[in-house]
């Protein structure tokens, strides 16, 4: 069975463009975005692994990071954080993997991989 990655961003565009490159490489895809959406997404779907914008209107990443860990079933999913932000990295302190935009689709496949197999 196919690994699930839930997209979570409020860019459309890079919402298409990552489901797209997950589906292309094998992995089935869920997407959301805003935290609220990723939220009720993340509950139904149950993803294997989560990419997470950290600026969003309304709830940031890091909030919806938060509070999706404090669920006993979900607080082990692994997050690679995809931001645009000057230091991401310290903004969600236990991601798998911090990529910035614009990123090369290569690293980030490499990093699912290492996260989550094929």
């Amino acid at each position: 069975m196919a690994k699930k990655i839930l997209v979570v961003d409020d860019d459309p565009n890079v919402v298409y463009y990552l489901v797209g490159l997950f589906h292309d490489n094998g992995y089935e895809t869920c997407a959301a975005h805003n935290a609220p959406e990723a939220f009720e997404v993340l509950q139904k779907e149950k993803p294997d692994l989560i990419t997470l914008d950290i600026d969003m209107p309304e709830v940031t990443g890091p909030q919806f990071y938060r509070k999706y860990t404090k669920m006993d079933d979900l607080k082990n999913i692994p997050v690679i954080v995809i931001s645009g932000l000057a230091k991401p990295h310290l903004a969600v302190k236990k991601a798998v993997a911090v990529v910035e935009k614009p990123f090369d689709r290569d690293q980030l496949l490499k990093i699912v991989k290492d996260t989550i197999g094929e």
